[in-house]
């Protein structure tokens, strides 16, 4: 079985609907966290024996690292392996530092930093990873285990790259930071709809909605309408919230 936890479902900033971005997905041999938002700081609760622990940054906006602070509360046993962009150790030695935080090099875990568009980079599941359109660079990802895909594409306008890793996927995970109908002049977010075509685009079995704009999205009934929205294109669709536990 693999079960899916969501962390923390806000974009942008906490509120009472939620921590930001961090996602869960537990298998009998590993754990994958998918971005390190303030929602990564719940991690105790759910990690309690020493699986090795893989933690993918889509890329570097606040939102997304900011619970890196929190990493010293985990024991990792069998160490913390971090999958990001190429050339991103500097960044994440410089964050995951003094003044800020406890050095990484200082955490009680062994970590590890993986450049995830290297070839053939050893995992204990496939993963692919492309480049998705947004303000700064991120990459979205496919992570193909046993026989279930789950695809994380968090921070993107609509983009091919998006329905190329989540073609077929069990579950699509994507961001709904606009509200119904809303676009930005810059195109760099989704609304429903557009994450509901990209869903029916790719032909996957399910979609599961979460980073909503915590300047927009200001009660959880918002996200309900933003199902319905969604729902009205690509019938099996979600909003996800904190606390949320999805199998696959």
């Amino acid at each position: 079985m693999i079960k899916i936890t969501f962390l923390g479902t806000n974009g942008w900033f906490d509120t009472e609907t939620g921590r930001t971005v961090s996602i869960l997905i537990e298998h009998n041999d590993y754990y994958i966290v998918l971005d390190a938002g303030n929602g990564i700081s719940r991690l105790p609760q759910y990690i309690k024996d020493d699986r090795p622990v893989y933690l993918f940054l889509s890329h570097f906006h606040l939102d997304h690292i900011s619970g890196l602070h929190t990493l010293s509360l985990n024991k990792f046993s069998k160490g913390l392996y971090i999958i990001s962009q190429p050339n991103s150790e500097r960044i994440i030695k410089q964050f995951i530092n003094t003044p800020f935080t406890t050095p990484i090099d200082k955490l009680p875990f062994d970590t590890h930093i993986i450049n995830a568009l290297e070839p053939n980079i050893e995992l204990p599941f496939n993963a692919t990873f492309l480049p998705l359109v947004h303000s700064t660079e991120v990459l979205g990802g496919r992570f193909e285990i046993d026989d279930k895909v789950i695809c994380y594409c968090t921070d993107t306008a609509y983009c091919e790259n998006v329905i190329t890793l989540a073609k077929d996927a069990d579950v699509l995970i994507t961001e709904c930071s606009m509200k119904s109908k809303e676009t930005f002049t810059d195109k760099i977010h989704l609304n429903p709809e557009l994450a509901a075509k990209l869903a029916l685009e790719a032909n996957v079995k399910k979609l599961l909605l979460m980073h909503f704009d915590a300047s927009s999205y200001l009660k959880l009934e918002d996200r309900v309408s933003a199902e319905v929205s969604a729902g009205e294109i690509f019938n099996n669709t979600f909003a996800a919230i904190d606390g949320l536990e999805v199998e696959v």
